[in-house]
């Protein structure tokens, strides 16, 4: 029976909600109360006629008091991207959404349990500052493209080391019925997703591929930043289509080792450029060296045995891998 129910709730399918123009509603409203009070006037001036006189003023009173006044509730103005998801009588009457001036049943009620924006992250809309929102209860519901910035997170990447990631999603409300009925509130839902989809990810990667066995093929957090985002983005949609939402996009803002394993990364990652810099030096040297023996070789310009080349070549690498000034010794005498 629960499956049943559940099955149902999540089958809601966005519909229009019936709405008609709002300037001839409040004209025709306003003409009418006018009518109404102009009817219990006459109707009060009327009494001596009885019957018609008191059905007058009984409707006149009625509809300028509680019919009038409730056709003026139905009114409403909606701007671009935004949407109004109506209930009538605890049940989903439709969402009535485009700029303009409407007016719908007063007794379907709107709802956005989003309104207050007090969810986990920073929500806004794209091009305001991260986090504004709206400030405001709002029972519309924006269709915008939006941000949101949750707090950064202490995640142990593919090789155990804990890192400090920060993402922003650009998001927006594809079903606005999904968004209202399948979810408490669609902003802290998908603030809750982002951290569990980021938790998954990042531990399939290492920080750094410097840092694996396998560096030429291994893709890392800091250099598969595009596939990353991909695979990010997709986790994320997975998690949140139930809730009606849209994920457009999902980047790594801020990506760091955790302060307690920083220094020691630091001295890791200064060790490798100093290795790679000595490695690139030494093949540099020995190839200078091949070029100078071919040189004297080729032009016959001194002939050296096995012992003699082996301490030129020898001389010749201290002088080109030393990070220090060498100073030259003149042999005036015999080299044999």
């Amino acid at each position: 029976m629960n499956n049943v129910q559940n099955s149902r709730e999540n089958n809601i399918v966005e519909k229009t909600a019936f709405g008609i123009g709002g300037m001839a509603v409040l004209l025709a409203n306003t003409l009418l109360m006018l009518a109404a009070v102009g009817l219990v006037i006459w109707g009060a001036r009327s009494l001596n006629n009885s019957a018609p006189a008191i059905v007058m003023i009984v409707f006149g009173v009625l509809y300028s008091s509680l019919i009038g006044p409730v056709v003026y509730k139905g009114l409403t103005i909606l701007r671009p991207r935004e949407a109004l998801v109506l209930a009538l009588f605890g049940k989903y009457y439709g969402t009535l959404a485009g700029p303009g001036f409407f007016w719908i049943n007063p007794l379907a009620q709107a709802f956005n349990p989003a309104s207050t924006n007090a969810t986990t992250g920073n929500i806004g809309e794209v091009g305001e500052a991260s986090g504004s929102g709206r400030g405001k209860k709002s029972k519309t519901i924006s269709l915008k493209a939006m941000t949101l910035n949750n707090d950064k997170q202490k995640i142990n990447d593919q090789l155990g080391n804990p890192v400090i990631i920060g993402i922003a999603v650009v998001w927006r409300v594809a079903d606005t019925a999904k968004a209202v009925f399948n979810v408490d509130n669609y902003t802290e839902f998908l603030s809750i997703q982002c951290d569990a989809a980021l938790r998954n990810i990042v531990r399939l990667y290492p920080y750094d591929s410097a840092c694996s066995e396998d560096a030429d093929n291994e893709k890392s957090l800091r250099g598969s930043s595009e596939e990353i985002s991909k695979r990010l983005s997709d986790e994320i949609q997975g998690k949140v289509a139930v809730a009606g939402l849209e994920i457009l996009e999902a980047r790594i803002t801020h990506l760091s080792y955790a302060p307690e394993i920083a220094a020691a990364m630091l001295q890791r990652q200064q060790a490798a450029a100093i290795i790679d810099a000595r490695q690139m030096i030494v093949e540099g040297a020995v190839s200078m060296v091949e070029m100078a023996l071919n040189k004297l070789d080729d032009k016959n310009i001194v002939c050296l045995d096995e012992e003699r080349k082996a301490a030129m070549v020898s001389n010749l690498l201290v002088v080109l891998c030393s990070n220090k000034d060498t100073q030259p010794v003149v042999n005036s005498g015999s080299i044999y």
